[in-house]
């Protein structure tokens, strides 16, 4: 199983766009540990998108070509959710 440093996540997860920030940031700090090890590497792939791509998904303007990020994005914007 494949051990993730935090700090990395953390950063990788600050795109620099608010919008963006807003959602993957307190996630990564927040949940990131809790996650199942294909979880962690789902979470960790879908940072390798696009801003673009993350935007509009996570926006929910469009769904993702690849229907494995579906999960983990409904987590994200589910925690989300939890801390309005």
């Amino acid at each position: 199983m494949q051990e993730f440093n935090k700090q990395e996540i953390f950063w990788h997860s600050r795109r620099g766009m608010l919008e963006l920030d807003l959602l993957l940031v307190p996630f990564a700090t927040e949940v990131f540990e809790s996650l199942s090890g294909p979880d962690q590497m789902l979470y960790s792939d879908l940072l390798e998108e696009e801003d673009q791509d993350l935007f509009t998904w996570l926006m929910q303007r469009s769904a993702p070509n690849d229907p494995r990020f579906e999960p983990i994005i409904r987590q994200i914007l589910a925690h989300n959710g939890s801390s309005d």
